[in-house]
C-alpha cells in the first residue's frame, strides 16, 4: 500500500513536456509520481501499465492538438482504462470552444489555457481541487497479485486458497472493478482465472506450480544431498524441519499446497500451549515458518513427492518432475485430508459452494449469509463459531445426537451460548443442487425420518481425515485404514520385527518399516490427532534420527 498515485501529463512538444512535468513536481512531487508521455498511444499504453499492476491515476492532463490522436480522443478511450482519474485538456485560446465541447461530451473535468504562467494563480488551484476531489473517493494502491476470475469457480477458489495459505499479498477483484483490468491486461473470459502479479506479469489460467515460482517460492531443491528430507509441512512437519535444522542437520521440507497443512485452515486453536487466547492456524504457521527459516531450513512448496526408498546408506526421495534428492534420513509427515462428502452433487460443486475445511480468509465472504457447515468435532466447532462472527446463522449438521459425544467442553459451551449457531443433530445432507453452483441442500432427518430441501449457498465440511499414503509402495506397512504403522505397532505377538525388517534391532517407537524413514502427527497409526502431539512427535522424531545416524 506504497506507491504514489500518478499524474499522467501527454504533450507531444518536448519542451513543453518538460516544463508540465517540471511544474508538476515542484508542487505535487512529495505525494505523486508524475510520468510523461510524448503521443496518445504511448499515453494509453502507460495507463494500461498502471492499471494492470494496481498503481491508480489521479489525473490525465493531455494537450488538445497532437498528431495521430486528440488529447480529446485520448480522454475519452482513458475513461475506460482509468475510470476514476481527473482529466484535464490543455489548450490554446483559439481552441477554447473545442474545449467546451469536450466538457459535456467526455465529461471533462476541467480545460487550462496554454501558457499557464504563473502556475501558483492559473495552474495549481485547479489542480489542488482536483486532486482532493480524487483522493476523498481514491482507494489506496495495492502491491500485491491481483486474482481475476468468478467467485463460483472451482479454479478460482483454487487459486485464492493457494495464495491465502501461502501468506502471498493478494486481492480478490469483484467483478466491477476486475472490468478495467482485464481491459488493460488485454484479458477474456476465456483467459480466466488469471493472476497479475505485482510487477505487472500476467499469469493466465496458471497451474498452482507456476504461481509459486512466480511469487518467489522455491520449488526444486538447491542440493542433491541432505541429512533430513521432512515430507509434509504441517505441525508435525515443521516441529521436524525445525528441531532438526537447530540441533546443525541440513534440512529440506517438502509441501505440496501449502506450509501449515490442514492446521493451517483452523480459523483458531484454543488449546494449543502458550496462547491464552487462541491463535489462528494460519497464524501459527506463520510464525514456524519464520522459525524454520531462521534455522536455514529450505523450503519447497507445490513440490509433489512420489516415492522413497533405500539406495545403501542414503533414502532416495523422488519427485513427479523426475527429480531426486538422497538423505540420511526421512520423516513422514503428510498428514490427512478431509473425507469427501458422499452427497448426491457434492463433487460437482466442490469450490463453487462447498468447502473442504475453512481457513480465515473465507469467512469475510459469508457476510449476512445463513451458511451450513458438516462434523461435529474441534475443528468443526471452531470454524462454527468463528463463521459466526459474520454470517447471520450457522447451521451445523451432525451425523450424531450431541455434540459432546466428539467435541472438547469448553467448545460445546460456546456454541450452546452463540445465538447465531444452530446445531441439527441426527442431520445428514443427502443432495446438493444448483445451476453453476451451489444453491440447494436436501437434508434427511435421521431421527424423524423425513427429508426437506433448504437455500444454501455455502457448504463448510469437516467430516474426518484419510491419511495421504497411497503414494507409498507396500514396504510401508499400514493399518486397515491406511494410517503407517510404527516401532511397537511393527511387532507381533511374539515382540517380533516383520519378515521384511533388515536391521538386527527393533524399529525406533516412530520407525516406519522401512528403517530410517520416521512417521509423525496425523498419518501415523494410533497417533493423537492435536496440534501439540504433531508437533511433539516432530521433536521426537529428530531425537530418533540421531540415534539412527550413529547406528549407520
Amino acid at each position: 500500500m506504497a506507491t504514489r498515485p500518478v499524474l499522467l501529463t501527454v504533450e507531444d512538444d518536448p519542451a513543453v513536456s518538460r516544463a508540465v512535468a517540471r511544474d508538476l513536481r515542484r508542487r505535487y512531487g512529495d505525494t505523486y509520481r508524475v510520468v510523461r508521455a510524448d503521443s496518445g498511444p504511448d499515453a494509453l499504453a502507460a495507463l494500461r501499465e498502471l492499471t494492470v499492476r494496481g498503481e491508480a491515476t489521479a489525473v490525465v492532463l493531455a494537450d488538445y492538438r497532437m498528431p495521430g490522436m486528440t488529447g480529446v480522443e485520448l480522454l475519452e478511450q482513458a475513461m475506460d482504462i482509468a475510470p476514476t482519474a481527473k482529466r484535464v485538456l490543455l489548450t490554446a485560446y483559439a481552441d477554447t470552444d473545442a474545449a467546451i465541447r469536450a466538457i459535456n461530451e467526455v465529461d471533462l473535468d476541467y480545460y487550462l489555457l496554454k501558457p499557464w504562467d504563473p502556475p501558483e494563480e492559473r495552474l495549481y488551484p485547479v489542480l489542488d481541487e482536483l486532486v482532493e476531489q480524487w483522493a476523498r473517493n481514491a482507494r489506496p494502491s495495492f502491491e500485491g497479485a491481483t486474482l481475476l476470475g468468478h467467485q463460483w469457480s472451482a479454479g478460482t477458489q483454487e487459486l485464492k486458497e493457494f495464495l491465502a495459505r501461502n501468506q502471498v499479498p493478494y486481492r480478490h477483484l469483484p467483478a466491477a472493478d476486475a472490468a478495467a483490468v482485464m481491459e488493460a491486461a488485454t484479458l477474456t473470459e476465456a483467459d480466466l482465472p488469471a493472476v497479475v502479479l505485482a510487477d505487472g506479469q500476467v499469469l493466465r489460467q496458471p497451474t498452482l506450480r507456476e504461481l509459486a515460482e512466480r511469487c518467489g517460492l522455491a520449488t526444486t531443491a538447491g542440493s542433491a544431498l541432505y541429512d533430513v528430507v521432512v515430507i509434509g509441512a504441517g505441525p508435525a512437519g515443521l516441529g521436524a524441519a525445525v528441531y532438526a535444522a537447530s540441533e546443525g542437520l541440513r534440512t529440506l521440507m517438502v509441501e505440496q499446497e501449502a506450509i501449515g497443512g490442514q492446521a493451517g485452515q483452523s480459523s483458531l486453536i484454543e488449546n494449543y500451549l502458550g496462547f491464552p487466547r487462541g491463535v489462528s492456524g494460519d497464524d501459527l504457521a506463520q510464525r514456524a515458518r519464520d522459525q524454520a527459516v531462521r534455522f536455514a531450513v529450505e523450503a519447497l512448496t507445490t513440490a509433489q513427492v512420489v516415492g522413497v526408498e533405500p539406495r545403501g546408506d542414503g533414502r532416495v526421495v523422488r519427485f513427479s518432475d523426475g527429480s531426486e534428492v538422497t538423505a540420511h534420513a526421512v520423516v513422514l509427515a503428510t498428514g490427512v485430508a478431509w473425507r469427501r462428502l458422499a452427497a448426491t452433487g457434492a463433487d460437482a460443486f466442490a469450490g463453487r459452494g462447498v468447502y473442504y475445511g475453512a481457513a480465515q480468509h473465507e469467512a469475510a465472504g459469508c457476510q449476512g449469509e445463513d451458511i451450513y457447515l458438516v462434523g461435529g468435532a474441534n475443528s468443526a466447532g471452531q470454524a462454527a463459531l468463528h463463521f459466526a462472527k459474520f454470517a447471520d446463522r450457522v447451521v451445523m449438521l451432525v451425523r450424531g445426537g450431541d455434540l459432546r459425544h466428539s467435541m472438547s467442553e469448553y467448545l460445546v459451551a460456546r456454541i450452546e451460548a452463540q445465538p447465531r449457531i444452530e446445531v441439527r443433530p441426527r442431520t445428514e445432507v443427502v443432495a446438493a443442487q444448483g445451476d453453476g453452483r451451489l444453491q440447494r441442500l436436501v437434508l434427511a432427518d435421521r431421527a424423524a425420518g423425513t427429508e426437506e430441501t433448504v437455500a444454501a449457498s455455502r457448504l463448510f465440511v469437516f467430516i474426518g481425515a484419510s491419511p495421504l499414503t497411497d503414494w507409498l509402495d507396500e514396504s510401508f506397512l499400514r493399518d486397515r485404514h491406511g494410517f503407517l504403522l510404527t516401532g511397537p505397532a511393527l511387532l507381533d505377538q511374539e515382540r517380533r520385527p516383520p519378515p521384511s525388517w533388515p536391521l538386527n534391532r527393533d524399529p525406533y517407537h516412530l520407525e516406519s518399516s522401512v528403517p530410517g524413514v520416521f512417521v509423525a502427527g496425523d498419518v501415523r497409526a494410533e497417533s493423537v490427532k492435536r496440534v501439540a502431539s504433531a508437533v511433539g512427535e516432530g521433536a521426537m522424531a529428530v531425537t530418533l534420527i540421531h540415534r539412527y545416524l550413529e547406528t549407520i
